[in-house]
């Protein structure tokens, strides 16, 4: 059954209420119109229970602003919310289009830092939040007493004599929930074997974030980036004020699964007692980033569940750890974004 308004209800209790649930939830397209988010289209989501969000149809079906009950979850960067055409592959011009929100798709056949690999110019955290939804569709269901709705699309990368893989994504929601999950399907439908990386950056800005905010999780091992995030390693879990001069730390997790294949890690803010929860399918997902960034105007938690690190595909390569998909092979990934109050 539906829990919303303080009290659990079953279908025909609802809808004796109202004659169209959109009065209480649901999703409703649209399209930006201002400055570099002109035409940029849009699905905002309304739960019920206070979550709401807003797919970026245009931007790899990323998640862009997101609350919960009026708070703000996400970090939004000083770039906004950008329509593709802007986008720039080259070195880190990602970053003049990198708005942030919930969620920002990396991938599909490199991210990390910008390189040359293999005779190819890479820039940074690839295409895939640049690639415009195709085959857009949205729809609701009722099972019994318990009532969901998603919107599905499919991005393409492709190029002539190189990759050509496709993303089928689905986002659903349930009537009164706290939990957006996200099942993804990439598939090559090329004539050849194609390198695959994805990493999903999930990006928690203030006042969610403060320094009354900590990571909770599993005892597992932690390892540092570089020289950086070495020094912060043993506070890698808590986090400061706002700090002129702060360099950006990176940690590598390595998070235990659960019986069904579950790894999970829990942002809890202490003092406004609210949580956010990821989970993620560890089979081919297995590894987290955390992204540590305490800066002034830049300051974020980034939890990066991905089937690789960030040191770029040649790394990748060198390790033994590049995944890849042979022609017409498919790969399934699942996420888990959920809030929780009372913490």
């Amino acid at each position: 059954m539906a829990n919303l308004f303080n009290r659990t209800w079953t279908r025909s209790e609802l809808l004796n209420y109202v004659g169209d649930l959109s009065q209480i939830a649901g999703i409703q397209l649209g399209e930006w119109a201002d400055g570099n988010e002109r035409g940029l289209r849009v699905a905002d989501i309304r739960t019920g229970s206070g979550l709401a969000f807003s797919i970026l149809l245009d931007r790899g079906m990323d998640i862009g602003p997101a609350s919960y009950k009026g708070l703000p979850l996400a970090w939004v960067s000083p770039t906004g919310w950008a329509h593709p055409m802007y986008y720039d592959p080259q070195g880190t011009g990602w970053l003049r289009t990198f708005g942030a929100g919930l969620l920002t798709g990396c991938g599909l056949t490199y991210l990390g830092s910008p390189e040359e690999d293999e005779g190819e110019s890479l820039g940074l955290h690839g295409r895939l939040s640049h690639l415009p939804a195709q085959k857009v569709h949205m729809d609701d269901a009722w099972q019994g007493d318990e009532y969901s709705f998603w919107v599905e699309g499919e991005m393409r990368q492709a190029r002539v004599f190189g990759e050509n893989l496709r993303l089928k994504r689905r986002i659903t929601v349930e009537l009164g929930g706290n939990r957006i999950t996200l099942h993804d399907l990439v598939e090559n439908l090329g004539a050849t074997e194609s390198p695959l990386m994805l990493l999903y950056h999930i990006n928690l800005g203030f006042p969610f974030l403060d320094e009354t905010s900590q990571l909770v999780t599993e005892p597992h091992p932690v390892a540092p980036r570089d020289a950086a995030a070495k020094q912060g390693l043993q506070e890698w879990m808590r986090f400061q004020k706002p700090t002129s001069g702060y360099a950006e730390q990176v940690f590598y997790h390595d998070l235990p699964a659960d019986k069904d294949g579950w790894a999970c890690i829990q942002l809890v803010n202490h003092s406004r007692k609210l949580g956010l929860r990821v989970g993620f399918q560890k089979a081919t997902l297995p590894n987290l980033a955390q992204w540590k960034m305490m800066g002034q105007g830049s300051y974020v938690l980034g939890i990066e569940p991905a089937n690789c690190r960030v040191g770029g595909r040649s790394q990748e390569r060198a390790r033994g750890t590049l995944q890849s998909l042979q022609p017409g092979e498919q790969r399934e990934f699942q996420v888990k974004i959920e809030v929780s109050e009372g913490l």
